[in-house]
């Protein structure tokens, strides 16, 4: 059940239950029925029908408001009118269809992360880690639920089209207690670090992959060993390119090629899989202790796309699609659970303890079809960075937007931001190279924090009232809910980001 669906509307201020009534019908509206016209004029805290009032075949939500409405006085009808609806005044120039925002979310989570599964296997044996990454999933999509109907509820009380995760998390804090309310400001600047420093992590990532696979192909045709780093400065002018598009709609051609060339690569994958039975012998059920954090650093890598889902949100043409019971999200990482669960535990008892941080490099390397599969998932992966940094750069143009509002040469500064951003994440590639450390560390360390403790704290100041109002043992339960949500994030932040930083050091010594 979401917090949505579940919102006591006595916290409003200056609202009758006759109020809070046509108020459940309008946010039931927005938060997946579809059919408005069989809506009811009382629903219950799951958003059910608790009467027989209903408005049949009305053009619009407002003549159901208009039934409804005896005995109310004209400030209260004016309310009802004026009731404001976030979707209904969001102007986006390039709105994004539902398939559009699918395959921009899929790509984003179908990234590098999936191809580490084994490796992350490796380090958690294969019972850990089959039920590690389920459960991992199912916690990351719920927290992306929470963020989004947290926004959402902010989005209406502050009457905003749409906000961003910065300004959702510096909303909920300045509509939270008053102690929480001098933290605002720090809240938000906390949140666009560890988003930034996660999309650039993230593109860091996406340069080593495509580097260290060009590599082996490289080596073999061209002869030699050439190092690393040389097909990272090969890269760079290429990079600069593609991060020079300024429109997100335009990059959902390259999304969806970049999918079926994926679709292509992971038929391949699973070709030399099972070539050769795949085989339990010599394979750990449970990993070691130290080796542990570093798959929930990796799964939390694979899985998360926090970064992208308000901006996705945001630009779509239905939003209210996006989190819906069949929406984009629930569509979406239901069967990237699934695929990333079985090509990690396919991967690892295919190639054992000598799994690398890619399956791709696990490959035979002197096979043709080893070769295609590297090549076609390099070229994914490059318009995949793309979104990356189009989320980085989003961000930290916001801050310097106003500043640049005025200015001439602003299209300039533009492109230059955009250029700075992959130089940055080219300089961090070739300070570390190691994929499956480079990994682990950004999941720990940027995932636990804005993926999974970020949202539950924003719920928790969002609908603490709410809670508050309808009981002690829901109110309870609400609170155990984020706590343990929080506690989860604190020790993959911890552990992970140690344990990561500790195999770095010891690899480059």
């Amino acid at each position: 059940m979401t917090d949505s669906m579940t919102r006591n509307f006595n916290n409003y201020p200056s609202t009758t239950k006759s109020e809070q009534h046509v108020s459940k019908q309008q946010m039931a509206a927005q938060d997946g029925y579809d059919n408005q016209g069989m809506l009811r004029s009382e629903l219950d805290i799951n958003g059910k029908p608790i009467n027989g009032n209903t408005c049949i075949n009305m053009d619009s939500l407002n003549k159901c408001v208009a039934i409804n409405t005896k005995g109310d006085t004209a400030a209260q009808l004016n309310e009802k009118q004026n009731y404001y609806n976030p979707y209904q005044h969001r102007d986006v120039k390039h709105p994004t269809s539902y398939f559009d925002t699918l395959i921009h979310l899929l790509k984003a989570s179908l990234g590098t992360g999936i191809l580490a599964m084994p490796s992350a296997f490796k380090n958690a044996g294969y019972v850990v880690g089959t039920l590690g990454t389920i459960i991992i999933g199912i916690l990351c999509t719920y927290t992306i639920h929470l963020l989004i109907t947290a926004s959402h509820e902010l989005c209406i009380k502050r009457k905003v089209p749409s906000l961003t995760y910065p300004g959702t998390v510096a909303a909920a804090f300045e509509e939270g207690p008053k102690f929480t309310r001098i933290l605002a400001p720090y809240a938000r600047m906390m949140t666009n670090m560890f988003l930034v420093l996660y999309q650039i992590g993230s593109s860091c990532i996406y340069v080593v992959f495509i580097a260290s696979n060009l590599k082996v192909v490289g080596d073999f045709y061209l002869g030699g060993n050439t190092d690393v780093r040389m097909y990272m400065v090969y890269l760079l002018i290429p990079l600069i390119l593609i991060s020079w598009v300024r429109n997100l709609k335009l990059l959902a051609p390259f999304s969806s090629i970049a999918t079926c060339m994926t679709i292509v690569s992971f038929t391949l994958i699973f070709y030399y899989i099972f070539r050769e039975s795949p085989s339990f012998v010599g394979r750990e059920p449970v990993g070691t202790v130290n080796s542990i954090p570093l798959f929930f650093g990796t799964v939390l890598f694979a899985m998360e796309a926090i970064g992208m889902v308000l901006p996705l949100e945001n630009e779509m043409k239905n939003p209210k699609k996006f989190g819906s019971v069949f929406g984009v999200l629930n569509a979406s990482m239901l069967p990237i659970s699934l695929l990333y669960t079985v090509v990690g535990l396919l991967g690892y008892l295919k190639y054992g303890e000598n799994t690398k941080g890619s399956i791709t490099l696990d490959m035979p390397q002197t096979e043709v079809l080893s070769q295609v599969v590297k090549l076609l998932l390099s070229i994914s992966i490059y318009f995949t960075y793309a979104l990356s940094n189009y989320v980085a750069f989003d961000i930290i143009w916001k801050g310097m937007e106003q500043k640049m509002e005025k200015n001439e040469n602003r299209i300039c500064w533009e492109y230059a931001l955009r250029t700075s951003i992959v130089i940055v994440t080219f300089f961090f590639a070739i300070a570390i190279p190691n994929l499956e450390h480079l990994i682990s560390l950004i999941g720990a360390f940027c995932l636990s924090s804005v993926g999974i403790a970020l949202p539950a704290i924003v719920s928790f100041l969002t609908f603490s009232d709410v809670y508050k109002d309808e009981g002690n043992l829901r109110f309870g339960l609400f609170c155990l809910r984020n706590l343990l949500i929080i506690l989860i994030a604190i020790f993959a932040f911890v552990i992970g980001v140690s344990t990561s930083v500790s195999d770095i050091i010891h690899h480059m010594t």
